[in-house]
């Protein structure tokens, strides 16, 4: 049995039919140009909905472009420092993720395209920027090394980490406007404060550190970056 369509006024109704040909009536048909302009109209949607589905595929970094590499060390007292690393080599971008034992996360991000470093630290609503120097590009670059091999897991070993520690110095009296950071610094410090920090020798006998973010790389480096306020 073939399944053909009846037109009756406005709608179209499922109807039977046979194989007769010429015993069914001219009604019974579904006229030839209407069939014709449905199934281009269809193919068209079809077109069109592939094109969009390119185009998009297309607006978004390819998932091959990021990859996530899970840093394990111990700090000078032995606590571990679990952290993770998401590369995203499309946008030059490094953004850690440093949990502490309290369940509590510090978010470092590397603009490598722009020469940034933001540190958001944990319990916090402020972002503190400075600029790569060499050192900070040798180490990133080790971490690049490691999510192109694909290594997704890496533990350091006590012994053989290189400890070291930098003083920034937080320029208070001039916060930055959010709005003129890149696209991910906005995004990270949306609803924060923003402010310019310089390395320093240390903080001396009159200044307090306010906090320390530590970060290890696969180059068995972990740097602990210490913050306090210059005076205005």
């Amino acid at each position: 049995m073939l399944r053909c369509w009846k037109h009756s006024e406005n709608r179209l109704e499922d109807a039977e039919c046979t194989d007769g040909g010429s015993a069914a009536s001219p009604q019974s048909h579904f006229p030839h140009k209407a069939f014709w302009v449905s199934c281009s109209a269809s193919l068209l949607l079809v077109i069109i909905a592939l094109a969009l589905t390119g185009h998009l595929g297309l607006s978004q970094p390819p998932a091959e472009s990021l990859q996530l590499v899970r840093i394990t060390a111990s700090d000078q007292t032995g606590l571990l420092i679990n952290q993770s690393a998401v590369v995203d080599l499309q946008n030059d971008l490094v953004t850690f993720s440093i949990t502490s034992p309290a369940n509590q996360t510090s978010t470092v991000l590397f603009d490598i395209k722009h020469g940034l470093i933001c540190y958001k630290p944990m319990d916090q609503e402020s972002c503190f920027l400075r600029k790569m120097e060499e050192s900070d590009y040798k180490n990133v670059h080790s971490l690049l090394q490691e999510s192109t091999h694909k290594q997704g897991q890496i533990q350091l070993s006590r012994n053989e980490t290189q400890r070291q520690r930098e003083f920034l110095g937080v320029l208070a009296g001039s916060p930055v406007d959010v709005s003129t950071l890149e696209g991910p610094l906005q995004t990270l410090c949306q609803h924060s404060s923003v402010h310019w920090t310089r390395r320093v020798d240390g903080p001396g006998n009159q200044r307090l550190v306010y906090f320390c973010i530590d970060i290890c790389f696969p180059s068995n480096i972990c740097v602990s970056v210490c913050f306090y306020y210059l005076p205005e």
